[in-house]
């Protein structure tokens, strides 16, 4: 008391007095930042969002097998739990960012003092930074320094930055009572970035190195928290010395607090980077044409579905989890095999070309040969997206938007030997680009509609253009088995049936033959697909009649319209791949169409799930005349005749295993089709060129069994030779026989009512509303 009572009275009186009011008003301040006294500090996120926070999460699209296809994103992040975490990540984060995570409780008050310490004495450099991993987490969370937090002091610097510093203790605590350390720790490296369009732990694992967090090392997780301090400026990739010096920092900052003996360090620290660097975006990964579809696809779904549920789901931000019908292994069969024949069938158009010493756009000359288009030029620039461009920029001036497309630029332009940098005019990579001739390939289960494998070109980056779904082509020869089912379903001919191959007209329509002759030979309707003979299909259609055969293609699944004209008896509408092949599957599935599925399932974040989607059939033609269709189509593989015979001789396919199949192609050899079925998997490709005139100019090279066949052939190959896919009585995709419904024969092949050139045996029915012409 005495001590109170002397001459430090007063100074202890004012310490106390000044402590009160630096505490008041750090506390008045705390309130009024906490409840933005005058809008002047601006809001705080709600209890809620603390509780529940929220963060872009990239939605996942899962295969049949499961594995990840692919994710839409603009932030390409995908959480994890703490059990995820290699232990290697959790030591390397505390050393390196907070050593005393486990102790505090949001704010480290001995950190704050280092790095005050450090500033003053200009050693803010080694001293770590003052934030602790839940400041942080608040940061990154809920973007405390953003405009949606600004108050009317936000735009002044300085006290910008300590409001949200202010903001972050204040969520730092809040956090730190809602959450337990390891949630804290998971939730931050799933937020953080990583640079190179890698968002959270997840898929910077797989970005840089191609793993899992839970399978990274020790040199691989120092790498990894080491770039959190700057992504940029530690970037592996361009700054490898640099990313070096900072991996082993870390290492160092391990084996100061424990985590790491001498040893242990100094044998880590001489292991070099070891990247295995991919970046995943749209361009990459398998089934690049797949996800655009299946993105238009659940855009069209997302809308109907919030809109009927009062939901807001984001593709892009809500982590939906997408359950594909895609297998990856058969996509992968898949894209390597359109990868091998393409390789093979450009080499040889390059070099069919080089002997004829011109460009591969052409039209039939007046002699029967073939000339340079002298049209195709003008053509394709129009239809390329830089002359829209420049449409838009210089309106109808012709002269301008040419100059600009004959000016030499720098480029990265598609080779099947990578990508190479050249000096190129616009006008030129149209040319280039319209050397290279494309595919299309799908691949469906008959049984439920689920699309198996899905190559809509050779190359997405440089080729976006869908040949599966968007390209609508004449499928040539492959559209005879829907006149031959009309025929043989409407009565008029049998299996049996036997048809002399001679010229039929159909009014002034006289077609001929590929051979440009006929033989005059008496074929069953198996013979006549087999040969793929043109007579047969016309006198088909005269009997049957065009209107018959468009009900009957668009019964069994074809969408587009079709002109009820007699010439598409030889295949002259425009249709999708996609559509061919689900219409082939109502054949392989018992004259029952099913609709094509692209998804099973479709799962929120949490797991609930949104939606399911059952197989949905319906049937149009009986199992007996579906079994008749596939008993004449195998004859394209197994008679002696057939234009798809190699896949038995050469390929190895049709041992102990039913195969029906159809060749096409068209007019000059533009379009070179083939479509497959087995009991199980029905499969088209299509090969051709953007433009209808770039394409092969004799039968030998350009016809469907050369051009397109081959693709099919490598492909079953590869299933076949996959033991969970094909190699034993469970396998999905094992080879087997057709399933023959009860009652019917064996062996269709048998003699039966002829027709001669004057149907003397057979006389075809005429409706009321349609006339056939003989």
């Amino acid at each position: 008391m005495a001590f109170l009572n002397g001459k430090y009275r007063k100074p202890i009186i004012r310490f106390w007095q000044l402590a009160a009011v630096i505490i008041g008003s750090a506390v008045l301040y705390l309130v009024a930042v906490y409840f933005n006294f005058f809008w002047l500090f601006g809001g705080m996120p709600e209890l809620k969002a603390i509780e529940n926070p929220e963060s872009q999460v990239a939605s996942e699209i899962i295969s049949a097998d499961g594995q990840t296809l692919s994710k839409y994103f603009i932030e390409n992040r995908t959480p994890v739990e703490f059990d995820q975490l290699s232990p290697n990540l959790v030591k390397a984060l505390i050393a390196t960012e907070d050593a005393r995570f486990v102790k505090h409780s949001g704010i480290d008050p001995r950190s704050m003092f280092r790095v005050f310490k450090g500033l003053v004495s200009s050693e803010q450099a080694t001293t770590g930074g003052g934030s602790t991993i839940t400041q942080q987490l608040a940061k990154n969370l809920f973007q405390t320094r953003s405009d949606k937090y600004k108050g009317s002091l936000g735009d002044l610097p300085i006290i910008k930055t300590v409001i949200a510093k202010t903001k972050e203790w204040i969520l730092s605590v809040r956090l730190e009572r809602n959450y337990t350390k390891q949630e804290i720790m998971t939730m931050y490296l799933n937020t953080v970035s990583f640079g190179n369009n890698a968002d959270g732990i997840k898929t910077a694992a797989k970005t840089y190195f191609k793993k899992e967090p839970w399978n990274l090392d020790l040199p691989e997780a120092a790498l990894l928290v080491g770039m959190l301090q700057n992504p940029s400026r530690f970037n592996p990739r361009l700054f490898k010395e640099r990313a070096l010096e900072r991996r082993n920092v870390v290492l160092g900052q391990m084996m100061k607090y424990g985590f790491l003996t001498v040893e242990e360090y100094a044998q880590n620290k001489l292991k070099p980077l070891a990247l295995n660097f991919y970046i995943e975006n749209h361009n990459t990964g398998p089934a690049p044409y797949f996800r655009e579809v299946l993105r238009d696809w659940m855009k069209s779904w997302l809308t109907q579905y919030n809109q009927e549920n009062g939901t807001d789901y984001d593709l892009y931000r809500d982590g939906l989890r997408i359950y594909t019908t895609i297998d990856s292994r058969m996509q992968n069969y898949a894209e390597q095999a359109a990868d091998q024949h393409m390789r093979d069938q450009q080499t040889k158009f390059f070099n069919h070309f080089k002997e004829l010493k011109m460009n591969p756009w052409v039209v039939k000359g007046t002699n029967g040969g073939y000339a340079p288009d002298p049209y195709f030029e003008k053509r394709a620039v129009r239809r390329s997206w830089r002359y829209r461009e420049l449409k838009k920029v210089y309106g109808e001036d012709e002269v301008k938007i040419w100059q600009e497309l004959r000016k030499p630029i720098k480029m990265k332009v598609f080779s099947w030997q990578g990508d190479r940098d050249t000096i190129m005019s616009p006008l030129d990579s149209i040319k280039y680009y319209n050397k290279f001739l494309r595919i299309g390939m799908v691949s469906m289960d008959p049984r439920n509609g689920d699309v198996k494998a899905w190559v809509g070109g050779i190359n997405f980056k440089h080729f976006k253009y869908d040949q599966v779904y968007q390209g609508k082509r004449q499928p040539g020869s492959t559209f005879k088995p829907f006149v031959y089912c009309s025929a043989i379903n409407e009565s008029f001919v049998t299996p049996c049936t036997t048809i002399r191959d001679a010229q039929v007209c159909i009014g002034d329509w006289c077609p001929k033959n590929s051979t440009g002759s006929f033989s005059g030979q008496e074929l069953t309707l198996r013979q006549a697909l087999a040969k793929s003979v043109n007579s047969i299909s016309a006198r088909l259609m005269s009997m049957v009649g065009p209107k018959k055969v468009v009900e009957y293609a668009h019964k069994l699944g074809i969408k587009s319209p079709i002109p009820a004209e007699v010439t598409i008896c030889l295949g002259t509408p425009n249709v999708s791949v996609f559509e061919m092949v689900n219409a082939y599957s109502t054949f392989a599935n018992g004259g029952k169409h099913v609709q094509p599925r692209f998804v099973t399932r479709i799962e929120n974040k949490e797991g609930q799930v949104l939606a399911e989607f059952p197989v949905d059939e319906k049937e149009v033609i009986s199992p007996s005349m579906a079994y008749q269709m596939l008993f004449i189509m195998r004859g394209a593989v197994e008679d002696p005749w057939g234009t798809a015979q190699r896949l038995r001789t050469q390929y190895g396919l049709s041992e102990n295993n039913d195969i029906a199949a159809k060749t096409g192609t068209t007019s000059d050899y533009t379009d070179g089709w083939f479509m497959g079925m087995t009991p199980n998997l029905v499969t088209g490709v299509w090969v051709g060129g953007e433009d209808n005139h770039v394409h092969f100019t004799t039968m030998a090279l350009g016809q469907g069994a050369r051009i397109a066949m081959p693709a099919w052939g490598l492909y079953m190959q590869k299933i076949y030779a996959d033991p969970d896919l094909a190699g034993n009585e469970r396998s999905p995709y094992r080879r087997e026989r057709f399933y023959k419904p009860d009652g019917m024969e064996t062996n269709l092949g048998c003699g039966g009512p002829k027709l001669d050139t004057l149907n003397t045996y057979m006389r075809p029915r005429v409706t009321d509303d349609e006339s056939i012409l003989f």
